[in-house]
């Protein structure tokens, strides 16, 4: 059987394919499994957020059922409520934020989208359902002119230099900036 050269180089090929099928099989399985695991985590991820976009509708609904009827000054004290039990929630603040703006509270409401936004950059993300992207980019302008404005005026005034960084902030998160 491996008596002569025919053989030996024979089942040498043999040797040669079935090595060579192995790694095939290795790596195609290694690849799917890998693919198939990151498609679970997609499928995991947009669950998660679907149902955090759910859970944010139950939570504040009210709250926007409140501001739609003009009762801004309730809607903001259940806000403050809800942002005591969720305080890591960011939909509270931006909330706040727009109520706040509304009222004619430039300063507060940007820090109030500044701490939204640095708890979850979806907001400034045009894609994203709970985008407020118009809103910020809006914000913005008005911050850059009023509290810029005020800034330069009284260039030794913390709480304006503040304020504007918060603005600044905003800008560049809406620029594609990360913190």
């Amino acid at each position: 059987m491996f008596t002569d050269t025919f053989d030996k180089i024979t089942w040498l090929l043999l040797a040669v394919v079935i090595a060579a099928l192995a790694g095939v099989l290795a790596t195609n399985h290694g690849a799917g499994a890998g693919r198939a695991a990151g498609l679970g985590k997609a499928v995991e991820r947009e669950m998660a957020y679907r149902a955090r976009v759910e859970l944010i509708a139950r939570l504040y609904g009210p709250v926007e059922e409140l501001r739609t009827a003009g009762n801004d000054q309730e809607a903001l004290l259940r806000l403050n409520e809800l942002i005591r039990s969720y305080p890591g929630e960011a939909h509270g603040y931006i909330l706040r934020g727009e109520i706040l703006r509304k009222m004619g509270a430039l300063d507060e409401a940007v820090a109030s989208f500044e701490e939204g936004v640095r708890l979850n950059g979806d907001y400034v993300d045009a894609q994203s359902p709970l985008s407020r992207r118009r809103a910020i980019e809006g914000l913005v302008v008005e911050g850059l002119a009023g509290i810029g404005g005020r800034a330069a005026a009284n260039p030794g005034n913390r709480s304006l230099a503040a304020s504007l960084r918060k603005v600044n902030y905003l800008k560049s998160r809406l620029a594609g900036g990360c913190e």
